[in-house]
């Protein structure tokens, strides 16, 4: 038997079916491709946070029922996994669970395999999200929640009457857009729904990708809250996280709104952009500004943080080193230079 070294050699001998989920910034797929460039270290991971790789392993034989491990790995500088911790956790599995993955686990083995340094526990909404997309995704039924929040956001229940409304509700709604006529329900509800249910709503729709019109619609909500008098800024951030599965052109203008003006570049919503609608920072021009405005919440120590989160996504990287030896704004520099002599003493101790 030839010795197993990744993941994906454990889940193919084991002959399983298995997809791998993003969960360190928005649930996403990984294709399985790319996931083995990765555990080859042929390829960074592609959506770090925080230097680290926080991902969902979901598999399953003909039983169709998936079996699934959240696992997070530590990445080197240059944001690929660290083979030995990998390794490590192989040891793990195979002494629970031997090298073949085609039963469900004994409560001994369960115990056994959780009792390592690499598995960890997702948010309760990530865990919804998540739990709702691979149920939809593998065409297995909706929770008990479901029909419940769709007559909640048709209007039959009264629009005051959100309190019995279920999160796993929401969040099934959420990953079955496209079928039930979903969509369009809620695209008609956006401005009817108690503001705590809209809260909810906005953060799954956060891992989904929209359509042209729920994102046109969403947008509208997210530019009239820009031009109010008094903008509520936790909730413009809701709502451009909530743009960050939207087609590329939508997202952006909302972004590029929101940095045109330093009354909206509030932290709390320079953070979801960086968290979660990130997408429009890789603009050489837009990046720019997103620093600058970054910069002048005068938080040195967040600016430091956010930008060594970004500089490791991939699509980002080669966006934002340049920016270190260029001749941005004088606010600016001076951020980055305090960056740069921050990272310096880092190194130094």
């Amino acid at each position: 038997m030839d010795t197993i070294h990744t993941l994906t050699q454990l889940l193919t001998q084991s002959d399983c079916n298995y997809q791998i989920y993003d969960l360190s910034r928005r649930v996403q797929l990984i294709d399985n491709a790319t996931f083995e460039r990765v555990e080859n270290a042929s390829q960074p991971y592609p959506f770090p946070i925080q230097r680290q790789a926080q991902f969902a392993v979901a598999y399953w034989n003909e039983s169709n029922q998936p079996w699934i491990w959240f696992l997070k790995f530590n990445l080197d500088e240059r944001g690929l996994l660290n083979q030995a911790d990998v390794g490590q956790f192989l040891k793990f599995v195979i002494e629970a669970m031997g090298t073949r993955l085609n039963q469900a686990m004994t409560d001994e083995q369960q115990k056994k395999l959780s009792n390592n340094p690499f598995t960890f526990k997702p948010k309760e909404d990530k865990m919804a999200l998540f739990h709702s997309v691979i149920r939809f995704e593998m065409n297995l039924p909706t929770s008990q929640y479901y029909q419940h929040a769709r007559e909640y956001f048709l209007g039959n229940l009264g629009w005051d009457q959100w309190k019995t409304v279920g999160l796993q509700g929401i969040t099934d709604i959420c990953a079955r857009l496209s079928v039930d006529d979903n969509n369009r329900m809620i695209r008609s509800s956006l401005n009817k729904v108690a503001r705590e249910p809209l809260y909810a709503l906005l953060g799954a729709l956060e891992h989904i990708s929209l359509n042209e019109k729920l994102a046109f619609s969403l947008r509208e909500l997210a530019l009239l809250e820009c031009k109010s008098d008094d903008p509520d800024l936790f909730f413009l951030s809701a709502i451009t996280r909530a743009l960050s599965g939207a087609p590329a052109n939508e997202l952006e203008s909302v972004v590029s709104e929101i940095l045109a003006s330093p009354r909206l570049s509030h932290q709390e919503v320079l953070i979801g952009i960086a968290g979660r609608a990130w997408a429009p920072l890789a603009n050489p021009t837009i990046a720019e500004k997103f620093l600058l405005r970054l910069a002048q919440t005068g938080n040195q120590a967040l600016f430091n943080q956010i930008f060594a989160d970004l500089v490791m996504l991939p699509s980002l990287r080669l966006v934002l080193l340049p920016l270190l030896h260029s001749n941005p704004s004088q606010e600016l520099a001076s951020a980055l230079m305090a960056l740069q002599q921050a990272t310096t003493n880092t190194v130094k101790h």
